[in-house]
């Protein structure tokens, strides 16, 4: 739900100060039509001009609910719309027209490397130090190396002062996360540059939200820190799911007993194939690669070892379905992939352990056939060799198994009676601990979850 749109402190407030957002992909263009929502004039820049005609026409790119709808409220030129969102491909108009600029561009992962891409953040601030007026605010959002914000301040000119204000955005509840946050972290050098951003972050503030102030360093330091907490909790679990194979145990109630203690918290503690997307993965080895350049590599080597039990899940699933199958070889046998995307309510497909399970298959001569509510053409871009179907009825007609991969509402909510019409054999792999066991083998079906002892 959007909910009300907020409103800055005051009218001469929202018409005083202009916004520019730097780079539209999934953090900018969400980020442009919660400012446009907040109440502020904006413009947003991109280097491709067919995204800036999508964006234009009040579509997006990628699948993240309710962000077309939040872009049909603002975007210049749909009937009904407030007017206050535009894009643009002209650095000149961007530094013409903002006060305030936050960069949104993407930091990957360098080809072959731990270490940051920061090509298109230098390339950011090389283009918009250029024509950026005198007095302006420039706000870095994407998640850097710390120390970035130190150098990128040197390369703007004398009057401009930068602040460094990252992203806590989750794929799926990028709307809500950005008109709700649960903290705005601004990493300032002076009292002028928090002044303007309590006024741009003037309606969440005053619905709640906590405004912490830092310096570059720290600010920088959070959203690497919390992704690192994040995919060590999640690792924990799945460390724990092997042992409890191991041993016999059961990882769910494993889970749910220590969930209970209020020290550690049930969230990210349900064992599967691991975590993946375009942040996680990146991030925590790109955060030990700096740690590394600061002569503080030991501090961070846990890092290696969450990175390595993350990604052994995706071949231990592998190997599940391979014992599914008999033990021996998947060629010639037909395996349906529930899931392409790494997370649900999502199109995003990188680093997908999903996906990274279908490809092992497929290579290994396996008949792979995927059905993804939302991540079919990013899926059929990435692997264009494995088979793909319009249903999960589809995907699951004459599969010897079936693995289930993303935990999509739909996929918890099908029905496993009429799917076991199709099958060519009645074996479901839960690779997300999702399902209802029970409701399954009710079906006839053979239920086998990661970490949990077989019935």
């Amino acid at each position: 739900m959007l909910g009300q749109a907020f409103r800055p402190t005051s009218l001469e407030t929202r018409m005083a100060l202009k916004i520019t957002v730097i780079g539209t992909g999934y953090l900018g263009a969400t980020h442009a039509a919660a400012m446009a929502e907040l109440g502020f004039e904006v413009l947003g820049l991109d280097v491709v001009p067919e995204k800036i005609e999508l964006l234009s026409s009040g579509r997006v790119p990628m699948y993240e609910p309710g962000l077309e709808e939040l872009l049909a409220r603002h975007v210049a030129g749909i009937e009904g719309s407030s007017g206050r969102l535009r894009f643009t491909t002209s650095w000149e108009e961007v530094g013409a027209f903002g006060d305030v600029h936050f960069v949104c561009v993407n930091t990957p992962q360098k080809h072959g490397e731990y270490a940051c891409d920061m090509s298109y953040v230098d390339a950011a601030f090389a283009s918009l130090a250029k024509v950026v007026r005198e007095g302006a605010l420039v706000v870095g959002k994407s998640t850097v190396p710390v120390g970035s914000a130190e150098r990128l301040a040197d390369v703007l000119p004398e009057g401009v002062e930068l602040a460094w204000n990252p992203e806590f955005l989750r794929e799926g509840f990028a709307v809500n996360d950005t008109l709700h946050p649960d903290r705005i972290v601004v990493g300032v050098r002076g009292e002028r540059a928090e002044k303007t951003l309590r006024e741009v972050y003037a309606g969440p503030v005053g619905e709640g939200s906590p405004f912490v102030v830092t310096d570059f360093p720290t600010a920088e330091l959070v959203k690497t820190s919390a992704n690192s907490f994040l995919a060590t909790k999640i690792s924990f679990i799945n460390a724990m799911a092997e042992v409890c194979e191991a041993a016999g145990g059961d990882v769910a109630k494993l889970a749910e007993a220590i969930g209970h203690d209020d020290r550690i918290g049930a969230k990210f503690l349900r064992a599967g194939i691991g975590f993946g997307g375009g942040c996680l993965p990146k991030d925590i080895r790109a955060f030990m690669a700096r740690a590394g350049e600061l002569g503080a590599d030991q501090a961070l080597t846990f890092l290696r070892e969450i990175d390595s039990i993350n990604m052994r899940r995706r071949g231990q699933m592998v190997e599940m379905a391979r014992e599914a199958l008999g033990g021996s070889t998947f060629l010639g046998r037909r395996v349906a992939v529930l899931g392409a995307t790494f997370k649900p309510d999502s199109d995003d497909v990188r680093d997908s352990p999903a996906l990274n399970v279908a490809g092992q298959i497929h290579l290994q001569g396996g008949q792979v056939t995927v059905y993804d509510p939302k991540g079919m053409d990013n899926a059929r871009r990435l692997f264009p060799t494995l088979g793909y179907a319009d249903s999960a009825l589809e995907a699951v007609r004459g599969a010897d198994v079936v693995l289930h991969l993303t935990e999509w509402r739909e996929f918890r909510e099908l029905d496993p009676a009429a799917l076991a019409e199709v099958a060519a054999s009645r074996v479901i792999l839960d690779g997300r601990n999702a399902l209802d066991a029970e409701r399954w083998r009710a079906a006839g079906w053979t239920y086998r979850a990661m970490g949990r002892p077989r019935a």
